[in-house]
């Protein structure tokens, strides 16, 4: 069980600056770089975040297969997934100078003259990675048919999305771990429950609080408002909700995805009886979970609960 939200913790040293409660940490975290949400981490932030990485490996399904993706992915993959139906304006897509050489050059140049060499540019083949599982798909779908079991993968990704912000718990760069399963619709449910379950004792051996509640994606637009009432109201998505510091307003660092048949249909993806499988997710916001125990237990580590320590063998 997690602790209350009310458990006494470091969290007031967080509360050092009236205009903004975070300060404190973020000086000790990150180095700003010049665009928001977007920064240089500090040795102690990535030595904790490690940290945390292994504790998530250990709780890793021994069937698991491990997939390590780049920051960039296929602009056509996301493409046929949806993403721009749903969020394209997170999306950000990877352009370069394209031409002869001399086109080039002179694109280039055109800055030391005060030209904008940017508008030279042309979309190429890729995109940056909105979320960690979107290559899966293609690449389960490519192998045939599911085993009887299905299949069960640790996927994780540096992920962007365009939504620039101060606040640290909302960054456009940052890394993202799923689990994801990929099988029958009750499989695909008894994972769900299993982990929405297992990652609130998680957070408890953290000495994180959390509440879980039933939530929804931003869909972009009119339209997306209907798709976020529709998947509220099918539950399909959860989130696990920890707050920075005593009265903030919570923030979703993991969450439980039910995806229905929806990447089996667009992938071809079948189960061993020839079924369109489906699937399912579980997601780490790595970046927001550090940030959140720092937050809620200070800047020295000497001082952090024992529970959190002996979970991240500090």
């Amino acid at each position: 069980m997690s602790p209350p939200l009310s458990q006494p913790s470091h969290s007031q040293s967080c509360a050092s600056s009236a205009d903004d409660p975070l300060e404190r940490v973020r000086a000790a975290l990150f180095h700003r770089i010049g665009a928001d949400g977007v920064y240089a981490r500090t040795g102690l932030y990535e030595e904790v975040l490690q940290r945390l990485t292994a504790f998530v490996t250990r709780q890793r399904d021994p069937r698991a297969e491990v997939l390590r993706f780049p920051p960039v992915m296929s602009r056509s993959q996301l493409e046929k997934s949806g993403y721009l139906k749903s969020f394209p304006n997170l999306l950000g897509c990877v352009c370069a100078l394209h031409g002869t050489e001399a086109e080039v050059r002179a694109a280039a140049d055109s800055h030391e003259t005060g030209g904008d060499w940017t508008s030279s540019l042309a979309p190429s083949d890729l995109v940056l990675s909105p979320a960690a599982c979107y290559p899966v798909y293609p690449i389960v779908a490519g192998r045939g048919r599911l085993p009887r079991d299905g299949g069960i993968y640790d996927v994780a990704a540096d992920c962007f999305r365009r939504e620039p912000s101060r606040a640290l718990d909302r960054l456009q760069s940052f890394r993202m771990r799923e689990f994801v399963r990929i099988g029958t619709p009750e499989a695909i449910q008894a994972f769900r429950e299993e982990w929405m379950g297992r990652a609130q004792r998680l957070a408890g051996e953290l000495a994180l609080p959390c509440e879980l509640d039933v939530a929804n994606d931003p869909f972009f637009g009119r339209v997306g408002q209907m798709m976020a009432v529709s998947q509220r109201q099918q539950a399909l998505k959860f989130e696990l909700l920890i707050p920075y510091y005593e009265g903030a307003k919570p923030t979703a660092c993991m969450s439980f995805n039910c995806h229905r048949d929806h990447f089996g249909v667009t992938w071809g993806i079948e189960s061993e009886d020839g079924t369109v499988a489906h699937t399912s997710c579980v997601a780490f916001g790595m970046d927001r979970l550090a940030v959140a125990l720092f937050c809620v237990h200070g800047i020295e580590l000497t001082r952090w609960p024992a529970s959190a320590r002996r979970a991240l063998e500090l």
